[in-house]
């Protein structure tokens, strides 16, 4: 069971505590903090995370191919997930990261702002 967060805030479960969510949404919430979280930002867990927030230094027309590259990196532990596809839109000065991903059958989709 992870703890269920909404826009990167935790969701109180209404008794003094914080709301929990399991199975395939718990895998989704799981891939959603690898994702955002920065690769090397909590000294203790340094390969946790990614290293999406990097795209920006990149050429752009190597960032579609990194960006897969980060996706599939930060996601390495997460044995039950597969990634699907990894698709990036750009606009000006920002990108949205559209990834695909698959839980026991289940297709799930993350977007990300890169």
């Amino acid at each position: 069971m992870e703890q269920k967060l909404v826009e990167g805030d935790y969701v109180p479960d209404g008794a003094g505590g914080l709301a929990v969510v399991s199975g395939g949404e718990g895998a989704l919430a799981r891939a959603l903090f690898r994702l955002t979280a920065r690769r090397g930002g909590l000294p203790f867990l340094p390969e946790l995370g990614s290293r999406l927030y990097q795209l920006g230094r990149e050429r752009a027309s190597a960032r579609q191919a990194l960006a897969a590259q980060y996706v599939a990196e930060a996601l390495r532990e997460e044995r039950e997930v597969r990634v699907q596809s990894v698709k990036l839109t750009e606009r000006e000065g920002t990108g949205l990261l559209i990834v695909c991903l698959e839980w026991r059958g289940e297709e799930m989709t993350v977007q990300v702002e890169v």
